[in-house]
């Protein structure tokens, strides 16, 4: 936790979206405090966020409030990273596309326990 002596409250440095600065300066309450990343710690920290926002999402499912808020966050961030790595959305689509042809999705709702061998 690093805490800002010109700043009444404690913050952890997180990737965040781009209007969120605005926004909390909009308050006329605080100014934000930021860092423009370079391409290797933006992409750990992309990382990092789409854990974080994969825990939101957990939470929201367990706790029934507002699952969809999280997916979009997590779209967002899947997004960001495509680009991040060269690639794009649609890329990223359509490579889904191939491994649920060849692999399925996940609608059957399977859990492999284990394997076991057949060989005598």
């Amino acid at each position: 936790m690093y805490t800002h002596t010109n700043l009444p409250i404690e913050i952890k440095p997180k990737l965040v979206r781009d209007k969120i600065p605005e926004i909390i300066e909009k308050s006329g309450e605080f100014k934000a405090i930021t860092k423009i990343l370079g391409k290797k710690e933006y992409g750990e920290r992309l990382v990092e966020k789409l854990h974080e926002e994969t825990e939101e999402l957990s939470l929201a499912i367990k706790d029934k409030t507002n699952p969809e808020e999280e997916l979009a966050d997590i779209l967002e961030l899947v997004n960001a990273a495509a680009v991040h790595v060269g690639s794009s959305f649609k890329n990223i689509e359509k490579e889904r596309l191939k491994k649920l042809k060849i692999r399925g999705g996940f609608t059957k709702h399977i859990m492999l326990l284990g394997k076991k061998s057949v060989k005598k």
